[in-house]
C-alpha cells in the first residue's frame, strides 16, 4: 500500500500539488486521472522519488520515503516496476535482452536462473516463442507487454504505469489493461496507473482519485462513477459522447 499525505509541490512559486491525500491499494488496480495540467505526472514523479514534494509525506507500507536516505531510497527503488509511456525498450535490444537488463543490474542470479525467470514472464505476458525479437518487429501491443515483463522480471512490490496505453488502438488497450489488472492481482501488486483513457477508467478503475488543477476533486471506485456529483469530473467524464449516452440511459 501506498499512502500520500498532505502533499505539496510547486514550480517557481506555482502550486502544482495542494495538499494531496490519498491511498494506492495492495491488489488493486490504482487510477490517476485527470486532464494534462491537472498535477498527475507530477504526482507520479512524486511517488517514484523522482520529484521531492516541498511538504507532505508519502508512505510505501508504513515507511516514509521523504525521510529515506539516497542508499535506502535505491534499496526501495528495486522493488518497483515501472511501464512507461513509449515501452522505452532498448532498441538495440532482442525481447529477452531487455527483460533480462534489470536482472543483470540489480541481482547476482546465476544466467540459468534469470533465464528461467525471463522465460517465467516471457509466458505470463503470452509472448512465448518471442525471446530473439526486436523491437523493430512487434507491434506496439506487443512492445507493450515486453515492457510490462520487464516491469515484473523482478518481482517488484510496486508496479507504476505511465499512460500505457498511449498509442495503442481501442481493442489492444484493454488486452493490455486487462493484463495489467489480472498480474496485479496475482502478485499481490500496488499497482498505480497514471490515464487520461476514460476506457480504462471504465475497464479496471477499482480505485481512482481523479485531480483538477493540482487539488484532489473525487475519488472512488468505476462502480459510483455515474453517482460522483462532482462538476468538475463530470465535465472531464462526459467529455465523451459515449459515457454521455451511458448516463442517460442509466436515469
Amino acid at each position: 500500500m501506498i499512502r500520500v499525505k498532505n502533499l505539496y509541490k510547486s514550480f517557481d512559486n506555482v502550486d502544482v500539488l495542494k495538499k494531496i491525500n490519498a491511498k494506492f491499494e495492495k491488489g488493486k488496480t490504482n487510477l490517476i486521472i485527470g486532464q494534462s495540467g491537472s498535477g498527475k505526472t507530477v504526482l507520479l514523479k512524486c511517488l517514484l522519488g523522482l520529484l521531492n514534494p516541498d511538504d507532505g509525506k508519502i508512505f510505501f507500507n508504513e515507511i516514509s520515503i521523504t525521510d529515506l536516505k539516497s542508499k535506502e531510497k535505491r534499496l526501495l527503488r528495486k522493488e518497483m516496476g515501472i511501464v512507461f509511456q513509449s515501452s522505452a525498450l532498448f532498441d538495440s535490444m532482442n525481447v529477452q535482452e531487455n527483460i533480462i537488463f534489470p536482472l543483470r543490474m540489480f541481482t547476482s542470479k546465476t544466467e540459468e536462473e534469470m533465464l528461467e525467470r525471463v522465460n517465467e514472464v516471457i509466458k505470463r505476458v503470452n509472448l512465448i516463442n518471442s525471446n530473439n525479437k526486436m523491437p523493430s518487429e512487434l507491434s506496439g501491443g506487443m512492445q507493450k507487454r515486453v515492457a510490462i515483463a520487464r516491469a515484473i522480471v523482478m518481482n517488484p512490490k510496486f508496479l507504476f504505469c505511465d499512460e500505457p496505453n498511449s498509442g495503442l488502438d481501442p481493442k489492444t488497450a484493454i488486452i493490455i489493461d486487462n493484463l495489467i489488472q489480472e498480474i496485479t492481482k496475482e502478485y499481490e501488486i500496488t499497482t498505480v496507473i497514471n490515464t487520461h483513457d476514460m476506457n480504462s477508467v471504465m475497464e479496471i478503475g477499482e480505485n481512482i482519485i481523479f485531480l483538477k488543477d493540482g487539488i484532489k476533486e473525487w475519488d472512488g471506485t468505476n462502480k459510483n462513477i455515474y453517482n460522483a456529483n462532482n462538476a468538475h469530473f463530470d465535465e472531464f467524464v462526459y467529455s465523451s459522447e459515449i459515457l454521455k449516452k451511458a448516463k442517460e440511459l442509466m436515469k
